[in-house]
């Protein structure tokens, strides 16, 4: 076991590395600093434009495999350099990622454990009621875009306000600036501003765990494994839980893992919708700027999510399914 871990994190490092770097490629070939003050009125000299583009190893004029290099560097000293505005990446960085961790740990969270129970409930109660509703509702969310499913949810909760004479969902910001009082008025004021960028990420999840963990799930049931277990003398619940649910939740890991990076994508509409200013809503400004540096540190942030969660998968299925260390 411990050799396939450390195979696994072993490739874990080699695909951060080559992620990040066509991160880092892409950004310098698709984005254009020195347009920011070429157009300005009256003109900036252009020894002016390189010191400032020089001051932050962006300077399209110096040869890629220089600026790449010295990013490198500073990157594996955990610098990520300055934006064009001589601020350090590394302090907005630090200040934005927690506020998208929030929402994409506790979405992710609820989406993979709502969505897991309702497939598996729905696989084992196929065609009643409860499966046809559910599988109408993933249907609906499914083909909803991520920012028209943060838009509606925003005018539910405002409605649902005018409608009971007060502020129960807020619906700008991650928290209610000048709040007064204990530290419980605080917690439930940052909460408040949760449940609805929450709901929008987690209900995408939701629908796309359960109708992946029903078909795993109606597999499992006909399969030849269950039905021995059954023979032997175990009950239909017994043999459900005991190898079936085993079998069935495996695959989920891996889809949760790489799920991750879709979560991020819907993340920055829900950022710019509800005002949360994290790494998604971030990124879109930083694209706007031509600011390569903060480009870079959100692919390289998304790459270490995504991949270590995939490293996390594997773990996962090595401890469930026996054949995959066997094979390690």
């Amino acid at each position: 076991m411990l050799s396939y871990i450390t195979k696994r994190f072993f490739h874990f490092l080699i695909m951060v590395i080559i992620a990040s770097s066509a991160g880092y490629l892409i950004a310098s070939v698709a984005l254009y600093p020195r347009g920011n003050y070429e157009a300005a009125n009256p003109p900036i000299p252009k020894e002016s434009i390189d010191a400032v583009l020089n001051r932050a190893n962006v300077n399209n004029e110096v040869p890629f495999i220089t600026r790449y290099v010295k990013w490198a560097g500073n990157v594996v000293q955990g610098d990520f350099g300055e934006d064009l505005e001589q601020n350090k990446v590394n302090e907005e960085f630090s200040r934005r990622v927690w506020v998208s961790l929030r929402l994409l740990l506790l979405g992710s969270i609820l989406g993979a454990t709502i969505g897991v129970i309702i497939g598996v409930t729905s696989a084992v109660r196929q065609y009643d009621l409860f499966d046809r509703g559910t599988s109408l509702f993933a249907y609906l969310i499914l083909s909803t875009p991520v920012f028209l499913l943060a838009v509606l949810l925003k005018f539910a909760g405002i409605k649902f306000n005018d409608s009971i004479g007060t502020t129960f969902f807020f619906t700008q910001g991650e928290y209610t600036s000048g709040l007064e009082g204990s530290g419980w008025s605080h917690f439930a004021d940052r909460l408040q501003h949760l449940i609805l960028p929450t709901l929008s990420i987690a209900l995408g999840s939701i629908s796309f765990y359960s109708r992946y963990q029903r078909g795993t799930m109606l597999d499992v049931l006909g399969s030849d494994h269950l039905r021995t277990a059954r023979a032997k003398g175990l009950t239909k619940r017994q043999a459900l839980f005991r190898h079936g649910l085993r079998v069935a939740i495996s695959p989920m890991a891996t889809f949760f893992a790489y799920g991750f990076g879709l979560l991020i994508a819907g993340a920055a509409f829900t950022e710019t919708i509800y005002g949360w200013y994290g790494m998604g809503q971030w990124f879109i400004s930083s694209v706007g700027k031509n600011d390569i540096n903060s480009v870079s540190a959100f692919v390289t942030f998304t790459a270490v999510l995504v991949l270590f969660s995939g490293f996390l998968a594997d773990i996962i299925l090595a401890i469930l399914d026996p054949r995959v260390r066997s094979r390690a």
